[in-house]
């Protein structure tokens, strides 16, 4: 598989950096930011294959960055991953109904994120 882009966007810089360097492994090319607002300036410039998006974070949360992606006709485009520990069906059910492509609830096992990613880089 050719190298991706992935922007990871979680305010737990501990979970960023840990997951980077699993991603890495993988081959992709990552980036983090650490709040929703940094994640948007880092989205526009470094245009990501995927994005892996925390809901809750200070300044901007999750839905709010999911709701600006999808409204944005450079942005709208890119595969969205809603990767959180909000796990209840309304959460799911909210980042699915504005746009997400997944959702994956934290404790997660790395396998299964790594083929959803290959799966969702597959389609687009």
């Amino acid at each position: 598989m050719p190298d991706k882009n992935i922007v990871i966007v979680d305010d737990e810089s501990d979970m960023a950096k840990l997951l980077k360097m699993d991603l890495e492994l993988e081959h992709y090319h990552v980036a983090f930011a650490l709040n929703g607002r940094e994640a948007l300036e880092l989205i526009k410039k470094v245009k990501p294959d995927l994005v892996l998006l925390d809901i809750s974070m200070p300044e901007m949360d999750g839905y709010e960055v999911l709701e600006k992606l999808k409204a944005s006709e450079s942005t709208k485009g890119i595969p969205v991953i809603m990767l959180t520990a909000k796990g209840l069906e309304q959460d799911i059910q909210k980042g699915l109904k504005l746009g997400a492509d997944d959702y994956i609830v934290k404790p997660f096992f790395p396998g299964l994120l790594f083929k959803r990613i290959k799966s969702i880089l597959k389609e687009s």
